[in-house]
């Protein structure tokens, strides 16, 4: 009654209005969290409430732990080694916290080494025959083209920044065999790998390095409820290769994988994301929210308090804050898109729809189908891509709209394209869903792996490119179906008009500081509990301030939480700068005012310097073996000679010394470039961000 005294009716009456349905969303995630919440009837919308946090555990024994650690890809590190203070470590890089010990590898936390980039790298631009292994031919003819294209003056003999300039030309858009610029076109914009994993095997990032995940049985309790005997294994590629020093991998748990009929509703697939890449564990949970709000299928999003218990490692024990994504599958679909269902892919491939022929095996591990295509899908796959590789102009926008739901995939790009994220279609050509619809027979797109949204990938362009990324020409490099969709009238009419209808209600920089705040003070206080300094990063980041990158090699605090590194190298704006800069810039593009960047043009980067790229890393090295007679010039038959200098070393433990293998070209690299003590410093090369210095 005091409040009553104090505030006139239609204040008190405003009060209530805010506070009670305040306290009836708390009493009821309070209530589902606990004795009311029931698996077998749990709605999805009510487990994937964006602000609830659920309390997670994990039960596994110790030889179970022990499996699910990857076999391959050895040279690129474990958790850190076992015993306080970082006994017990790798013998390439500091252990520290909890956890087995890690096979370690030359530099950085956990064994980071250069070759997780650099192998995909040299085995993409020399393998002309894409039989998985590199013969000395192939070997020199690399050399020769690198230092070719190096050569501008034709005099045979190249300096420094010739080398590096080069290097970045051949390699900076792809770069393979062939084309001036690879596929990136000249000028390029940044480097694209090979992201495809072996036949049969998943793609991305982690499986070309030969990182392969495997589930194994444990069990789970969740909300209060426990499964026996679900499936469990490591997930993720960037994010696993950047919590290599940290036990806080992200889990993919299958509930009946092993055991037929456990659901958390429909829900049998939960995917705990770690967030290591982003220190306000906010980005992927806020643009799948864009994505739903701007009518475009999406997963939804809630948190979860993860802990693990281990027999003689961990009880209990806490391993940090998660976000949890909805699985895309036909749980989803059924949920998410009208109709009557229909097969879900997840393409990894800079040239989407590029017609490889009428065998589906050419097509296969390129789209990666989630569940069994027909014949009949597979065949509209192949349509689709002949259409787009050969057709004319006038027959492709004739029949465009036969194969692609055109105002799906409008709504799609235009937020994908307002959010600047590179590490998607736009660039690397992964982290989407093709889903083709049974009875429509047309495809549309579904987002997945945002973390580097809100232009946070600054491996590709500079930051005010991604800024003020063209709304024409967004893409990176040569891509034939963005090019050809773009021309097409109907299409380009939509995705203009979605742009600026958003640009006006549901991309207002005011209603993205809203849904910050709002998670900023929910996930504050379980922040706190996370090891090391990540609530001070969190509170700046919250605020709109940039904070320093941890990137690889920065991993400052190893141990069951991980660090967080917050742009693998780079600091980049968070999102309320963001939003706020890129409202303006597409609003300045859509009334003709300007056109936008396009990320075609090769600029100076944060920390890099002029015609920054792979040049920068590799060219040092280059130096360093093959200036035999200490010029700072390097000579054709130098290069050439340390090329097969290299292929003979590489090779002479192998069983073939005749081609090279990527286990061995990954040994290699990794004691030619072997980062000094410490590990890698950032991308900017010596005195760069980071701890140690560049390549």
């Amino acid at each position: 009654m005091r409040i009553r005294k104090l505030l006139p009716l239609n204040s008190f009456s405003s009060l209530l209005a805010l506070l009670v349905p305040a306290l009836i969303c708390s009493t009821f995630f309070q209530g589902l969290a606990a004795k009311d919440f029931n698996p077998a009837t749990a709605t999805s919308s009510e487990i994937f409430n964006q602000t609830n946090i659920w309390n997670i555990h994990l039960s596994f024994t110790a030889e179970q732990w022990e499996q699910m650690e990857p076999k391959s890809g050895a040279s690129f590190g474990g958790p850190p080694g076992g015993g306080p203070a970082g006994q017990n470590r790798g013998p390439g890089g500091p252990g520290g916290g909890p956890g087995r010990r890690g096979p370690g590898g030359p530099g950085g936390p956990g064994g980071f080494s250069p070759s997780m980039f650099l192998a995909p790298l040299f085995m993409q631009q020399a393998d002309v025959d894409k039989d998985g292994g590199i013969s000395k031919s192939e070997f020199t003819d690399l050399a020769a083209r690198w230092f070719d294209g190096s050569d501008k003056d034709k005099k045979s003999i190249i300096g420094p920044d010739e080398l590096r300039e080069g290097l970045n030309k051949a390699i900076m858009g792809g770069g393979g065999p062939g084309a001036p610029g690879g596929p990136g076109g000249p000028g390029g914009g940044g480097f694209t790998m090979n992201l495809q994993g072996q036949e049969g095997k998943r793609n991305g990032l982690a499986s070309t390095m030969g990182i392969e995940f495997t589930y194994v049985h444990a069990d789970i309790e969740f909300g209060g409820q426990t499964f026996k005997d679900v499936a469990v294994r490591y997930k993720g590629n960037g994010t696993f290769l950047e919590s290599r020093g940290s036990n806080k991998r992200s889990f993919k748990i299958d509930l009946n994988k092993y055991s037929d009929g456990q659901h958390l509703g429909k829900i049998s697939t939960l995917n705990l994301q770690n967030n290591i890449t982003d220190p306000s564990w906010m980005n992927e949970v806020l643009s799948y929210r864009l994505y739903r709000d701007a009518k475009v299928p999406a997963p939804r999003t809630t948190y979860a308090k993860v802990s693990v218990t281990v027999p003689g490692k961990f009880d209990h024990t806490y391993f940090g804050l998660y976000s949890i994504s909805e699985n895309v599958d036909k749980h989803f679909v059924a949920d998410n898109i009208p109709g009557k269902g229909g097969t879900v892919f997840k393409p990894v491939t800079p040239d989407l729809f590029k017609y490889l022929g009428d065998d589906w095996a050419k097509y296969k591990q390129t789209y990666d189908a989630k569940n069994t295509p027909s014949v009949s899908d597979k065949q509209r796959v192949i349509d689709f891509s002949r259409l787009v590789t050969s057709a004319s102009d006038h027959d492709f926008e004739a029949k465009l709209g036969e194969f692609l739901d055109i105002d799906e995939t409008a709504r799609f790009l235009a937020v994908s394209v307002w959010l600047s994220n590179m590490d998607s279609i736009l660039a690397l050509g992964q982290n989407y869903y093709l889903y083709l619809d049974h009875k429509t027979q047309k495809f549309q797109f579904i987002p997945w792996d945002m973390d580097h949204s809100f232009g946070q990938f600054p491996m590709v362009g500079t930051e005010d490119q991604r800024l003020n990324l063209s709304l024409d020409k967004p893409w990176r490099g040569q891509n034939k179906f963005l090019e050809r969709l773009f021309k097409v009238a109907a299409f380009k009419e939509k995705y203009l008009a979605v742009l600026k209808e958003d640009n006006e209600s549901l991309f207002k920089p005011e209603r993205f500081e809203a849904q910050v705040d709002e998670l900023g003070r929910i996930l504050h206080d379980t922040v706190k509990a996370e090891p090391g300094e990540k609530l001070a990063r969190f509170e700046k980041v919250v605020s709109g301030e940039v904070v320093a990158s941890t990137g690889f090699g920065g991993n400052q605090n190893p141990g069951p939480g991980g660090n967080g590194p917050g742009g693998m190298g780079m600091a980049t704006k968070p999102i309320k700068p963001f939003v706020k800069a890129r409202y303006e810039s597409v609003k300045s593009q859509l009334t003709g005012k300007n056109s936008g960047q396009s990320l075609d043009v090769v600029a100076s980067r944060q920390g890099g310097g002029p015609d920054f790229g792979p040049g920068t890393f590799l060219g040092p090295v280059f130096f360093r073996e093959m200036d035999s007679n200490k010029d700072n010039k390097l000579s054709r038959q130098e290069f050439m000679d340390g090329f097969n200098g290299w292929f003979v070393e590489w090779t002479k433990s192998q069983e073939n010394p005749g081609v090279l293998t990527l286990e061995s070209l990954r040994a290699g690299i990794d004691k030619k470039f072997a980062f000094p003590q410490g590990g890698p410093g950032g991308p900017g090369g010596p005195g760069g961000p980071g701890q140690g210095r560049g390549l």
